[in-house]
């Protein structure tokens, strides 16, 4: 009987899945930029938080969240499509895929940039490439370029890391063989015997209680305030529509700034989501990252 994959609303997973006995997934650079446009594709679909990516010949890595219950979905649009494209091209009726997907939960940030690492670091385990970023068919050279990416959140894990040197330095140490993991009730988790408990706790409650009392599930869990919430209490703390701001006065820019901080620490939007919206759009992801910083160092002080 198959199990139920263990996640919760805002997991994050290290996710991968094999050719069927062993055999090559992509078989040539079709292949691969098919699967990639796929997986775009399915991404905007589902609006899966996806941190990173690799392909090798015969399976494929991902690091992502679950951040809004469709992992399942997300997987079973991106397999099956694949799957049913890989047939037509080659032939045959039999598996594509060795199974659904193979999933881990990650324990806690720590263990994320670990998790990172670790997929990043496939093709240089393989002995395709020297370093991480020479590999073509992975998303490691992205990550702080200054360029906006179409599949991975870039702004969430240069946020994770700080900056270029720590997470080029991180990554380059950790061409890790296996990754650090324990076995619990949960299946395999990434991290420690410290940590895992509150995984437990968390997935063990949703199962409990279904639907029940969902606002403070949410609080408990540490997930965040929906945006419309937080932008109505927003707009009635300062008796200001944000249609009425004026940009071109130094007052409504601080508001600007205000709501963005607040954007990012209550909703949990991440750079690239906000500049979609219109009183972001003339801001570039690098623009919004300082206009944050900026608001975070005014509250302070």
């Amino acid at each position: 009987m198959r199990l139920p994959r263990r996640t919760f609303q805002g997991a994050f997973h290290h996710a991968m899945n094999r050719g069927y006995e062993g055999r090559a997934l992509f078989r040539d650079d079709a292949d691969r930029i098919f699967f990639l446009d796929l997986l775009k594709k399915v991404q905007e679909l589902t609006r899966l938080r996806i941190l990173a990516w690799c392909l090798m010949d015969t399976h494929y890595h991902m690091v992502l969240q679950d951040n809004n219950g469709q992992m399942s979905r997300f997987f079973k649009m991106l397999n099956g499509q694949y799957a049913g494209y890989f047939r037509q091209r080659y032939g045959g009726r039999g598996y594509v895929f060795q199974d659904r997907f193979k999933s881990m939960l990650i324990q806690d940030d720590a263990y994320l940039m670990v998790a990172l690492g670790y997929v990043l670091n496939n093709s240089v385990r393989a002995r395709l490439v020297k370093d991480f970023t020479e590999y073509k068919w992975s998303s490691g050279k992205i990550y702080f370029s200054g360029h906006e990416h179409k599949i991975v959140d870039v702004g969430f894990v240069e946020e994770l890391f700080g900056n270029a040197n720590e997470f080029n330095g991180l990554v380059r140490r950790l061409p890790i063989d296996e990754l650090p993991t324990v076995r619990t009730e949960l299946g395999i988790i990434i991290g420690g015997e410290d940590a895992f408990p509150d995984l437990e706790r968390k997935a063990d409650r949703r199962r409990r209680d279904g639907d029940q009392n969902p606002e403070m599930r949410r609080r408990e869990d540490g997930f965040h305030e929906p945006v419309e919430i937080v932008i109505r209490e927003f707009e009635r703390m300062h008796d200001i529509r944000l249609s009425e701001l004026d940009l071109t006065t130094h007052a409504h820019k601080r508001l600007r700034t205000e709501l963005l901080v607040l954007l990012k620490e209550k909703v949990g939007l991440t750079y690239r989501e906000i500049a979609r919206m219109d009183l972001f759009g003339d801001l570039s992801i690098n623009s919004l990252g300082t206009l944050y910083k900026r608001g975070k160092k005014n509250q302070k002080g």
